[in-house]
């Protein structure tokens, strides 16, 4: 089998391949086409059969579609503003050593809830069956150990 000219290939169908990848991925398809085509000169050598180069390059731009598709779907989106996350001023600082105590201090259950959520980061599915219960009982006791620490004083003051 004799192929032909990989730049007979190129000018017979670029055309047709940019506008497939334009109407595809937008502004991002000038770097898409340079990689169909690099690509494509790295596997021509090796191509067994002439009969669809057409298709075979326009395999490779639907796999590179994916791919830049992907790849969107990992990189930051552009905001006109960053929104502020910061932890209110109000807010009095937490220190660690009496978090861990009032955690130790809550009820058995809620107590290896919350733990089980926070320090193994376990979904409730897998809190519920090392506790025995449901899903749901797992992240009512989540909810309430939670709610127990926030609200209840007694919880972060000293047993003496």
């Amino acid at each position: 089998m004799q192929l032909p000219p990989f730049q007979a290939l190129v000018d017979a169908h670029a055309g047709d391949l940019h506008r497939f990848l334009v109407a595809a991925l937008g502004a991002d398809a000038d770097d898409c086409f340079q990689d169909v085509m690099i690509t494509a000169l790295r596997g021509y050598p090796t191509l067994r059969d002439d009969r669809n180069l057409r298709g075979w390059l326009f395999t490779i731009a639907a796999s590179r579609i994916v791919d830049v598709h992907r790849g969107r779907a990992r990189r930051a989106a552009p905001v006109a503003e960053v929104p502020d996350t910061s932890t209110p001023t109000d807010a009095a600082p937490v220190d660690d050593a009496e978090l861990w105590h009032a955690v130790r201090r809550l009820p058995p259950m809620q107590r290896a809830a919350v733990l089980q959520r926070y320090l193994l980061d376990l979904p409730f599915r897998d809190i519920g069956a090392a506790l025995g219960c449901s899903e749901a009982a797992a992240r009512q006791n989540v909810r309430a150990g939670l709610a127990r620490l926030r609200l209840d004083p007694t919880l972060v003051e000293d047993d003496a």
